[in-house]
């Protein structure tokens, strides 16, 4: 007998709902593993391209030097600072130490690092990966060279001064006139004394040395003769201009050994002791004098010996109440 037709809400047998939801199921669980694969597989491809993607040579060694560039840049900024640092060291000394002994003007802070104000001379580098790094060392570079100029500048000027300075010494009156090791032959100094002659109280402008007829007699300082021969109470004297503003007397020679317009030097013979002009014995009368004005020649006598020889020296000059001349 034939199965009667089912219409569409005939009633299904058990087995053929079971097959049904089995084939549901199966399918549902295909799409999900294949839409998990498929993003799992693009975050991949993503993450190999911006991520993990492996550098090629070029790219590698090219990170290596950007590496190594960076590096370099801060050790360079770190000897940046170290020179400026001995820079800085050195202006200070420049200063307070060698300016300040040839009578030179300190430079000013401002003078020394001007000329880094106003416009922005390093915006050119802004847009640069490394722009920090370039335009430190970049500032860092002309600081130091504008330091670096400056001071310069200032050390020729010192050496210019320390010339003139060596010129000056070698012209300023330093020794003793006379050969005095034992400093037994200062005989009277500057002051009030009586003189031997006069039997009165005057004004003594200078030093006598007591010695020998014939003991030489030496220029203290270069100079230029500016006059040899007899003038008066001085007797045989030699006047010597040391410019600056110096003058050495040199009076009661025996013997003139030098002429008017002569140069000499430190130590030069220029004569020999002697007893003329007015004069009680043979001695040397010394006189410094300064810008036209007769000052202690005792403070003059400096070179060659110590301080406690210059107390008995000037302790000497004090002692004798009379004057040789």
């Amino acid at each position: 007998m034939n199965k009667k037709k089912q219409g569409p809400f005939a009633y299904k047998s058990k087995n053929s709902s079971k097959k049904s939801y089995k084939y549901n199921t199966t399918k549902l669980v295909l799409s999900v593993v294949f839409v998990t694969l498929f993003f799992s597989a693009l975050g991949t491809a993503i993450g190999y391209h911006y991520l993990i993607k492996p550098q090629t040579a070029d790219q590698a060694q090219l990170s290596n030097e950007l590496e190594t560039m960076e590096l370099q840049y801060n050790l360079l900024n770190k000897k940046f600072a170290q020179t400026q640092k001995v820079l800085e060291d050195l202006e200070e000394r420049d200063d307070n130490i060698y300016r300040s002994f040839f009578e030179l003007q300190p430079i000013s802070e401002d003078l020394r690092k001007a000329g880094f104000g106003g416009t922005n001379r390093y915006e050119k580098f802004e847009d640069l990966s490394y722009a920090d790094l370039v335009t430190e060392t970049s500032r860092n570079l002309d600081i130091l060279s504008k330091q670096l100029v400056v001071q310069s500048k200032s050390l020729d000027e010192v050496l210019e001064a320390a010339k003139n300075k060596e010129k000056l010494f070698k012209h300023i009156p330093a020794i003793q006139p006379i050969a005095n090791k034992e400093l037994k032959r200062v005989a009277s100094g500057y002051g009030m004394r009586l003189h031997p002659i006069l039997k009165v109280g005057k004004m003594h402008w200078g030093l006598d040395f007591s010695a020998p007829i014939g003991t030489p007699i030496y220029a203290t300082a270069d100079a230029t003769v500016d006059f040899a021969g007899s003038a008066g109470g001085y007797g045989n004297v030699v006047i010597l201009k040391h410019g600056y503003g110096y003058e050495t007397y040199y009076a009661h020679m025996s013997k003139i050994n030098t002429r008017k317009g002569k140069s000499v030097k430190r130590g030069d013979v220029i004569g020999f002791v002697g007893n003329t002009g007015l004069s009680s014995g043979p001695h040397l009368h010394y006189e410094v004098h300064k810008d036209g004005e007769k000052v202690d020649p005792i403070a003059f006598l400096t070179d060659g010996i110590s301080p406690d020889e210059f107390k008995v020296l000037y302790e000497k000059s004090q002692k004798m109440t009379v004057s040789l001349d």
